[in-house]
């Protein structure tokens, strides 16, 4: 039996580096399913199934990393959804 190594897979995109930050976004009792999605989708221009998995976890999980990015655009994404009174955070990755 042989083993096979993979190959090392690299990602140069937002969210991986030094500068990589994540919105974090929280539950509430006051925002509704389709209100959330389409924050979501406004904020980060997320598709609507990346959108409904999202507010999914903030349902279910209390939280869900949203956004990953440099700090400017984690903070401009998160200026976004807070405008609906949802509690996010802006944290280095």
């Amino acid at each position: 039996m042989s083993i096979q190594l993979l190959p090392e897979i690299t990602y140069d995109g937002p969210g991986t580096g030094d500068d990589g930050y994540v919105v974090i976004v929280f539950n509430n009792d006051h925002n509704t399913w389709d209100e959330v999605v389409d924050i979501l989708m406004e904020a980060t221009g997320c598709t609507v199934e990346e959108a409904n998995i999202e507010t999914w976890e903030v349902d279910n999980l209390g939280k869900s990393v949203v956004h990953l990015g440099s700090s400017e655009q984690c903070e401009k994404a998160a200026s976004i959804i807070r405008k609906i009174g949802i509690k996010v955070e802006v944290r280095q990755e």
